[in-house]
């Protein structure tokens, strides 16, 4: 039996640690970590929680803009840095078994990976992700928990807020259902409430990162894209994506693990 690797993403909003011992994946968890001892303490606790010694581990592969936080060690073992663009690429190869594809990491903002077996390049980003989410929810619904936000979008109308091709045309447009969307809030009723908002706001960030994916994964040439990173864990993307694609004709993927793919794909890589 081998020893165990650690993989560590420290990005903006959380921290995901995830071990790997001979290619399985063992228990990761999402935390919150502000500095050099918060993260030590984190990494300290996840080895308890899963029984692993200090000794039975091989090395820590750490990305991520928070990685800026360790030098070459971390509770006394080995740190080994990998760039985020390979990590969300090597992630996603492990867990979707997919070579060719748009990598598409969904997280306070949204990052493109091209992924074309070994070569592998950034494709470009948008400032749109969950960071949006928070913060239009804050403004417009007095609360940045995306839990809550979910809950209220549960029982929201998007016919409340957005307007569809329905709205404007009685009859579908060249590609275009009566259901597909025309303008993101283009028409928001006076009776619209605080949960029509909330499923308007999912839909609006979900949408356009989905839209944005359908371009970039165009433009080069692919037919398929992973989605990782912590919005796939939204129930929403699995309905948008799936009448994205129909639409476009572009295959949508959230693997298993979707959320933790970077931390994977940070002890895969080669770094």
């Amino acid at each position: 039996m081998g020893k165990t690797t650690i993989g560590i993403d420290a990005g903006i909003s959380t921290t995901k640690i995830v071990g790997l011992k001979d290619g399985n994946v063992i228990s990761p968890v999402r935390t919150k970590v502000s500095d050099r001892a918060s993260l030590q303490a984190a990494l300290g606790k996840y080895l308890q929680d899963n029984g692993i010694a200090p000794d039975e581990v091989e090395k820590v592969m750490m990305t991520g803009v928070g990685s800026r936080l360790v030098n070459d060690e971390l509770f006394g073992l080995p740190v080994h840095k990998v760039e985020e663009f390979v990590a969300n690429a090597m992630g996603a190869r492990f867990i979707s078994n997919e070579d060719h594809m748009m990598v598409v990491s969904m997280g306070t903002g949204t990052s493109f990976v091209r992924c074309d077996g070994d070569d592998i390049s950034h494709a470009g980003g948008i400032g749109m992700g969950g960071g949006t989410l928070q913060g239009l929810s804050q403004l417009l619904l007095n609360t940045d928990d995306v839990a809550r936000v979910v809950q209220m979008a549960e029982t929201g109308s998007l016919g409340q807020v957005n307007l569809l091709i329905g709205d404007i045309s009685d009859k579908p447009l060249p590609d275009l259902p009566m259901d597909a969307t025309a303008s993101l809030f283009g028409n928001v009723h006076d009776t619209a409430t605080p949960n029509d908002i909330a499923s308007g706001l999912i839909c609006m960030v979900v949408q356009t990162i989905g839209s944005a994916t359908v371009l970039a994964t165009q433009g080069c040439g692919l037919g398929k894209a992973v989605m990782i990173g912590t919005l796939t864990r939204l129930p929403q993307c699995r309905t948008i994506f799936k009448e994205m694609e129909k639409l476009y004709g572009i295959r949508f993927i959230i693997p298993e693990y979707a959320e933790y793919c970077t931390a994977i794909g940070a002890v895969v890589s080669k770094g």
